[in-house]
């Protein structure tokens, strides 16, 4: 199954600090939820850019979604 990468993505100064915190908001959705996802992070894109992300099956993305609003979405690849 195609896996998902839901990102919130945020800028400014303070951007990989509330990137960093958001990761943690959404690990506590994840277990509240009770959720089989075990892949989140966050990545630094640049100085004044950073993204939180989790990443989902298919079939699960619409209630995720719905619920966290992401503000954006992609394909997920593994491979680097």
């Amino acid at each position: 199954m195609r896996k998902l990468k839901l990102i919130w993505d945020f800028r400014g100064p303070d951007a990989s600090k509330i990137a960093e915190h958001h990761e943690i908001h959404l690990k506590e959705y994840i277990q509240l939820e009770k959720l089989n996802i075990t892949i989140t992070g966050v990545e630094t894109l640049s100085e004044l850019h950073t993204l939180a992300f989790l990443v989902v099956n298919e079939d699960q993305m619409k209630p995720i979604r719905d619920a966290l609003k992401p503000h954006r979405g992609e394909v997920y690849s593994d491979e680097k």
